[in-house]
């Protein structure tokens, strides 16, 4: 086994996310690793205009391509923006993948998005560091959570409000982009967008120095056994998905795009056939997948001071959870910004469903994650 598949798969997976917030959990990232980032500026116009499900797409597509290019890595879905580490052997490769993932979002969806990568090193030696958690509450499905800093001082030089020498060595160049689609195989969003079953879905974005209690006390107000945004009995598929041209544009490269369309109307056409009617083909059986989906869908991030989380609220308790986050703000202990929409909406990453390795990054409904982070940033004035 290589040596940085030692460093992440030796990491405790951590079932719940009561265990997310255990510090002893994390371990240092090694420092000769890379940290990549990705931000979409304009976000907020842009889901203004109805593309929040091409904002989430073009996030995880940074997952997607770095994933295709190291195989298992740490990393983390923000709605409009996401995070890997990447093995020091797969550096340089690396860097050409972000340019390539960058020029896929200008040509295919109009998105500026903004990408930095730097050795781990750089980071510590600037006081940050980069500690690392690895989540998986359905085994195959795993994921990152971060702490330390190293993430908010690097995403601070890539928007061009940090260090302008970190933002010099995280700078990918144009020329990194040949025109080449990167491998974004596995990226995909089938499911129809997810309703809330309580009544409302709520997305937070919180900056606060406990986690847990916050977490916990959250989960209490709301009345909620746990901050759950997807239960199995909510997904429902649905033929022709509404994410099919994102996907296509995803896989045509070379090829004209209808005729990629046809190609991947033809293959979700089958998965929806499997999935709605539960049939078993080999190892793979769909209803054990569906299952699947609910219990690892990734509807919380966590890294630094920040807490992002999407969850189905009984409609007549969201009133009580803001009132909670106002009195929490004006003692000091938090900053938050909060969107509620009556669904959510999934971007999957598939690398076997027959093997139950899948993960499905949530964000809420009518701007999620980014509509938050714009009300927290509002408040910090």
């Amino acid at each position: 086994m290589a040596a940085y598949d030692d460093f992440y798969h030796r990491l405790e997976p951590l079932r719940s996310a009561a265990g997310v917030f255990d510090e002893r959990e994390y371990a240092a990232a090694p420092p000769d690793w890379w940290l990549a980032l990705s931000d979409i500026r304009g976000s907020t116009s842009a889901v203004a205009a109805g593309r929040h499900a091409e904002v989430n797409f073009a996030a995880a597509a940074l997952i997607a391509a770095l994933v295709n290019l190291c195989g298992s890595i740490p990393y983390q879905f923000a709605g409009d923006g996401a995070v890997a580490l990447v093995p020091p052997e797969h550096g340089a490769s690396a860097r050409r993948v972000l340019g390539r993932t960058r020029g896929f979002a200008a040509r295919e969806f109009g998105l500026d998005l903004r990408v930095g990568i730097v050795p781990v090193s750089i980071l510590t030696s600037r006081g940050a560091a980069v500690l690392v958690g690895r989540y998986e509450p359905s085994p195959g499905s795993a994921y990152a959570v971060f702490r330390g800093g190293g993430i908010e001082l690097l995403e601070r030089a890539v928007k061009g409000t940090g260090e302008p020498a970190l933002a010099r060595l995280a700078m990918v160049e144009d020329s990194e982009d040949d025109g080449v689609t990167p491998d974004l195989t596995g990226l995909s969003c089938r499911w129809t967008p997810v309703q809330a079953a309580r009544g409302r879905m709520v997305s937070l974005v919180l900056r606060a120095a406990d986690h847990a209690s916050l977490h916990a006390e959250i989960a209490r107000i709301a009345g909620v056994p746990n901050l759950k945004a997807v239960s199995e009995e909510a997904l429902e598929a649905r033929w022709p998905p509404q994410g099919l041209e994102r996907e296509a544009r995803a896989r045509h490269g070379k090829w004209p795009l209808p005729l990629m369309k046809l190609l991947v109307g033809l293959d979700t056409l089958i998965a929806y056939v499997f999935v709605h009617f539960g049939l078993r083909l080999g190892r793979f059986d769909a209803k054990r997948y569906v299952g699947e989906v609910a219990k690892g869908a990734v509807d919380f991030a966590r890294f630094d001071e920040s807490l992002c989380v999407v969850f189905d609220c009984p409609a007549d308790r969201v009133d009580a959870v803001r009132a909670y986050l106002d009195e929490c703000a004006k003692s000091g202990d938090l900053r938050y910004g909060m969107c509620v929409s009556d669904h959510a909406v999934m971007t999957c990453l598939v690398t076997s469903a027959a093997a139950g390795q899948h993960v499905h990054f949530v964000d809420g409904g009518d701007g999620g994650y980014t509509r938050a982070a714009t009300e927290l940033k509002a408040k910090a004035g």
